[in-house]
């Protein structure tokens, strides 16, 4: 994080407003068409129901947004950095079942990945449809709206490998121009009817959850929540922007909602009988425009829906890297097109996030369907946010008191709304919860795999490298074996200098003795600085047995080929290890001999003694393993001489098996037919 972010400053306010309220700032596009749609139609509503549905919207953010995020949420950071994962890390010594919450909100945010940029960009092109430019109606159906968002959502993930740090930065002002507009048209409109700010009496929210006017009743609240989706980027973006940046601008960010709510009620309730023409779908956000620059509002909106978007797609990388940091996922092998560290690239997910957004967009066809699905992953997230926080709460000492009023307030609030969004579960709230079930089973079993493994592995899985050292000597120059390699490199874990895991010596002694010049075993540190490069070395007195510890930037992690020989050079050069001449070469004078990287997995021994569930969860996670991304693409070694070799993994405490010897049977006297 620069020093700029931490600091409020005009310049941080801009870039907070450019990155973290793409999300709650698109909501005005979609929560009063969404609130009206579903009490029947702008024919079925009256005064008291806009009051009280404005009321409950602009309390909803109040509450969930303004108090529990912005005033709570943002000071449980982790050495700046916020987001789910980073409160669990704070909390998780408290109890281990809070685990659970921290992947089910987590699986929860990166479902609405998928589902942001789906609703987003379609709600803001609908706007195109029916809309008249001269005497034609260039977009009139639905389906060119849906080819129009698809090719727009492909042009946006097809741009991600090339990072985003120069689009960003035009992002803060974007926004800034973004939420004066929808500010500007909220004024405009009220001054049509002044007396609709009653909306701030919150007496109107609560009247209108039990009006006969309300159709859908307590359910209304899975419409009203909308507003508030995007409220977790305001934590999970803190390390990116300050805390005291986010803090001064949401105020801004918040009047410029509520004029735009304002503006939208005032809108419809002097348009009652209106009807969409040309079978256009009701927007009260676009039919308040008017009608001369409402192809700018429409240009606008669409650009404000991709920020929104980007910001959810980098946000998923981001979640997904700390995921896999906390083990929660497997390793992917992460690209950072930029020199900022928080600036990454996962194509794995990108490609995931891709594919499921457009299917989302040609699934449910109209943003109206998209809606119904919207929402319910927030409130589950939520709610596991909400018990983390309690958490944190606890270990800050705060009064009881406080810490159970806080607890019981937002989680019977967020438990609502819960219920309300599982009313839209058949009209789409399923596919939410698919993605959200999918996604959290994919971190369960990694996670809990990873737990049995560890617990079940045997306890002399790690041992000294140092005392293989004679061993490794010996093989080196024992001329019965065949080389395998002049220099033997194994991409493994050295830690504290010393232990490493035993199955890596077991590839070299056991699997048919490896007999090499040198045998390397290299660690990668990546450091948060883009250029470090640096090493190490510990040969423990010998010639032939090297520990490297790498030590490079994120920009240089996929190096290591290139830097192991650099390494191999710089030792003969200085008389640490053995030269290497090579007879048959096409560069003269060449000391360094050839290289073979080994990296090793796990496989299931049939020794195990594992039954059950314990050994389903242990067998899914090697699957998953070898489903993940190629090990070494993590380490740039794609086109180096690479084995992936499995060796056994063998869990619990094997039972002897013993085969009792008898003597050669006598066929001589069998009878014959």
């Amino acid at each position: 994080m620069n020093t700029t972010s931490k600091r409020m400053s005009a310049a941080g306010l801009l870039i907070a407003i450019g990155i973290v309220y793409g999300d709650i700032g698109t909501s005005p596009l979609y929560v009063m068409k969404s609130i009206v749609e579903g009490n029947g139609g702008i024919g079925n509503v009256n005064r008291d129901f806009i009051i009280g549905s404005i009321s409950l919207v602009l309390w909803t953010v109040t509450l969930l947004t303004t108090l529990q995020t912005v005033l709570i949420a943002l000071k449980a950071t982790n050495h700046g950095e916020g987001g789910i994962f980073a409160l669990y890390t704070l909390v998780r010594k408290r109890a281990k079942w809070l685990v659970l919450p921290a992947l089910i909100g987590g699986a929860a945010i990166l479902a609405d990945g998928t589902l942001t940029p789906a609703v987003t960009v379609t709600t803001a092109i609908e706007g195109l449809k029916g809309l008249r430019f001269g005497g034609s109606v260039p977009v009139s159906t639905q389906g060119m709206v849906i080819t129009i968002t698809v090719i727009i959502l492909l042009v946006l993930f097809s741009i991600q490998k090339m990072g985003t740090s120069i689009i960003g930065k035009a992002f803060g002002p974007i926004m800034f121009i973004w939420f004066s507009f929808l500010g500007i048209m909220g004024v405009i409109n009220m001054a049509g009817d002044w007396s609709i700010i009653q909306a701030i009496n919150p007496v109107y929210a609560i009247k209108l959850l039990f009006s006969p006017y309300n159709k859908a009743g307590i359910f209304i609240l899975g419409s009203i929540f909308l507003a508030t989706t995007g409220a977790e980027a305001l934590y999970s973006d803190v390390g990116h922007v300050g805390k005291k940046n986010i803090i001064g601008s949401w105020p801004f960010v918040f009047v410029c909602l509520s004029l735009n709510y304002f503006g939208q009620g005032v809108w419809i309730l002097n348009n009652s009988n209106f009807r969409p023409a040309d079978g256009g779908v009701l927007n009260p956000f676009y039919e308040m425009i008017p009608i001369n620059i409402r192809l700018f509002a429409i240009i606008l909106a669409t650009i404000a829906a991709v920020i929104a978007s980007q910001a959810l797609i980098t946000g998923s990388f981001t979640l997904v890297a700390e995921a896999s940091g906390l083990k929660f996922l497997p390793r992917m092998n992460i690209n950072y097109p930029s020199t900022e560290k928080g600036q990454i690239y996962i194509p794995y997910i990108n490609k995931g996030i891709c594919v499921a957004t457009i299917a989302i967009v040609l699934y449910f066809q109209t943003s109206a369907h998209m809606e119904a699905a919207y929402g319910l992953s927030i409130t589950i997230s939520m709610l596991a946010t909400t018990i983390l926080l309690y958490e944190w709460l606890v270990i800050k000492k705060i009064n009881p008191l406080w810490n159970w009023i806080f607890l019981i307030l937002f989680g019977v609030l967020e438990i609502m709304f819960m219920i309300s969004s599982l009313t839209n579960f058949t009209h789409g709230g399923y596919i939410s919860l698919f993605i959200t079930i999918v996604i959290g089973f994919i971190m369960y079993v990694w996670y809990y795999g990873n737990k049995v493994r560890d617990k079940r592995e045997s306890r002399n899985a790690y041992v000294r490298l140092d005392e293989y050292t004679d061993m490794l000597t010996n093989l080196s120059h024992d001329e019965d074996y065949p080389t395998y390699a002049t220099n033997l490199v194994y991409m493994a874990n050295v830690k504290y200098n010393k232990f490493i895991k035993r199955e890596i010596l077991y590839s070299i002694l056991d699997k048919r003795p490896k007999r090499a010049k040198a045998y390397w075993f290299v660690t990668v540190n990546v450091t948060n600085e883009p250029f470090t490069a640096e090493y190490a070395v510990n040969t423990y007195g010998t010639k032939n047995v090297i520990n490297i510890q790498l030590y490079l930037g994120f920009k240089k992690q996929t190096s290591v080929n290139v830097y192991i020989r650099q390494i191999v050079h710089d030792l003969i050069a200085d008389g640490t290890i053995e030269p290497q001449p090579q007879e048959y070469t096409t560069t003269p004078g060449r000391d360094v001999g050839d290289f073979s990287f080994v990296i090793v997995n796990d496989v299931i021994s049939p020794q195990t003694q594992l039954v059950g569930y314990e050994k389903w969860l242990v067998e899914a996670r090697v699957r998953l393993q070898n489903l993940s991304s190629n090990p070494a693409s993590w380490f740039g070694l794609e086109y180096a001489d690479t084995v992936i070799e499995r060796v056994p993994l063998i869990l619990g405490k094997p039972n002897p098996s013993y085969i009792k010897r008898i003597k050669p049977k006598d066929y001589s006297h069998a009878k014959t037919k």
